[in-house]
């Protein structure tokens, strides 16, 4: 039945996945105090590999748990394991400064953000994040109110790097497959692009090992 629902509305993928999050009989439970989370040892490895791309592990609640020395350079921001990268999106002047294209990435997480509330209506940390942004920030609470659904991957990335100057990336996803919470973000690149060409003169300010929460 909620196959055929979606169909009639003309859902895509991430709203199908969405009205099927909201009608789980099982999503009625009590809140639950949050389990810190550790980077999926697959994941991690896959983004060592990356080290000529910006990555890092988002967590549940949009925690990042672990990141490459690249994605600092291009984002201008090291982020601790367990840091919200959700908090540094919306409350940091610095992202809106150095994403060119926030209002439309920012409404993209808004909507992925209300994907993972439905998918988690039990955790009060999460629910205590989307209240805490809402109320600081105009923009979250009229995308919240939006009611769209969206993927973390959906959106292109533009950056003006103050340095290299702007960047375009296209945002990648891999899911860790034994915790559907963690994803491997990758900030992909169009091979021979000026953003291509940038990146090894980022890398060059400094590597650093990946650094897994705990």
């Amino acid at each position: 039945m909620l196959d055929a629902l979606a169909r009639a509305l003309r859902l895509d993928g991430v709203e199908h996945a969405h009205l099927r999050d909201l009608a789980a009989p099982t999503r009625r439970r009590r809140a639950v105090s949050p389990v810190p989370q550790r980077a999926d040892p697959g994941l991690l490895r896959l983004m060592t590999g990356l080290d000529h791309l910006p990555a890092l592990v988002l967590g549940q609640r949009g925690e990042v748990l672990a990141s490459n020395a690249l994605l600092t350079a291009v984002l201008g921001t090291h982020f601790e394991p367990g840091s919200s990268l959700l908090r540094w999106l919306f409350l940091d002047p610095l992202a809106r400064e150095r994403i060119v294209n926030w209002a439309q990435f920012a409404a993209a997480s808004v909507g992925a953000l209300r994907r993972d509330a439905a998918r988690h209506p039990d955790d009060a940390a999460l629910h205590a994040l989307i209240d805490d942004l809402r109320a600081a920030d105009p923009d979250v609470a009229r995308w919240w109110d939006d009611q769209t659904v969206r993927d973390y991957a959906s959106v292109p990335k533009r950056i003006q790097h103050p340095v290299a100057g702007p960047l375009s990336f296209d945002i990648e996803l891999v899911a860790a497959p034994h915790d559907l919470d963690q994803r491997l973000i990758v900030y992909t690149v169009e091979p021979g692009s000026t953003t291509a060409r940038q990146l090894p003169l980022l890398a060059s300010w400094g590597a650093s090992a990946p650094t897994p929460a705990g």
